[in-house]
């Protein structure tokens, strides 16, 4: 491999860019210290111990900071390591570790997403926020299957915050009720159900 790229992305630190692909972010000294140099060669054995040695314990170390924060899916983590400079074997490597470990479980984080939710949120609008946040639709919808929502109670909630009367609204104001109630994923039969009840 050729280094066809030494980009600055601060005072510290620069991306590498090779002529086969990889692309890397590595603080100055270590350029120095490893001897890369524009134009310079990389070959596979350097490649592996930049890896080994800076890379892949760099990504492990930033994946593990990003999940004390909050929990993430796996497709977050992928995201936000390839986007802090990391290359494709070291993000593997490092959701492999997550993995291992359970610190990194789409499962777990669908459940616990579906159950804080599932209040305030019709079915499809959790479906659409998961499949947002990487998680596949099989899963999701796996997690909507053991929970209970009662959308028409959803409904019937958000109609009382927004003070709709079912016998004094105008046919404009059904419209506008109806489609902000369509807006957040409710079906048209719990929508027309719970607009045609006195609660």
């Amino acid at each position: 491999m050729r280094i066809v790229s030494i980009e600055p992305l601060n005072r510290r630190k620069s991306r590498v860019l090779t002529d086969e692909g990889p692309a890397f972010a590595l603080y100055n000294g270590e350029l120095e210290a490893y001897g890369l140099t524009l134009d310079g060669e990389l070959d596979g054995e350097m490649y592996e111990r930049l890896l080994r040695e800076i890379l892949c314990p760099r990504a492990k170390e930033r994946m593990l900071h990003l999940l004390e924060a909050s929990d993430r899916t796996e497709a977050e983590l992928r995201r936000r390591l390839r986007e802090g400079g990391f290359p494709a074997e070291a993000v593997e490597a490092a959701i492999d570790y997550g993995k291992r470990r359970r610190y990194v479980d789409d499962r777990r984080y669908a459940e616990n997403y579906v159950s804080f939710r599932a209040a305030s949120r019709s079915r499809r609008q959790l479906e659409a926020e998961l499949a947002a946040r990487g998680i596949s639709r099989d899963l999701a919808r796996e997690c909507l299957e053991e929970i209970q929502i009662d959308e028409g109670e959803q409904v019937r909630r958000l109609l009382e915050k927004r003070g709709f009367d079912p016998e004094n609204a105008d046919e404009g104001e059904r419209r506008r009720t109806m489609a902000f109630l369509s807006r957040r994923g409710f079906s048209y039969e719990a929508i027309l159900d719970i607009m045609h009840k006195k609660y």
